[in-house]
């Protein structure tokens, strides 16, 4: 089990349904399930909370039935809109390092070496 959040004075705005569902396919969501996901995101949820949540994902569960009745045969799987590809570069040394310049302000050195104290016995 996951320790219960330790803030417990964060305030959380007030939050409404932005939007009512045009469908009327219902997604139930029971008061336990919403309590093991504020417990999963840490929340400690009021019970008025506790069923405003419920509500609100129980409308998100119902879009996402609602996308799903979506024809995509064919549609290939992107997660970009248009086609980008990453550049590649060679890799190569272009700002090799000058060893007197990195060493010059070391209060201390061995050679082209930093010298530190000698911290395990």
């Amino acid at each position: 089990m996951l320790p219960p959040a330790k803030n417990k004075s964060v305030p959380r705005p007030h939050v409404e349904a932005a939007w009512t569902p045009c469908y009327t396919q219902r997604v139930a969501l029971t008061r336990e399930q919403v309590q093991h996901i504020a417990l999963l995101a840490r929340l400690e949820l009021t019970p008025d909370e506790e069923a405003m949540f419920a509500e609100q994902l129980a409308h998100i569960l119902e879009y996402i039935e609602k996308l799903q009745e979506l024809d995509t045969e064919g549609v290939e799987p992107t997660a970009h809109v248009i086609d980008i590809s990453t550049p590649y570069r060679q890799d190569r040394v272009t700002n090799e390092p000058r060893t007197e310049e990195l060493l010059a302000n070391a209060p201390e050195r061995d050679g082209n070496f930093f010298k530190v104290p000698k911290i395990l016995e």
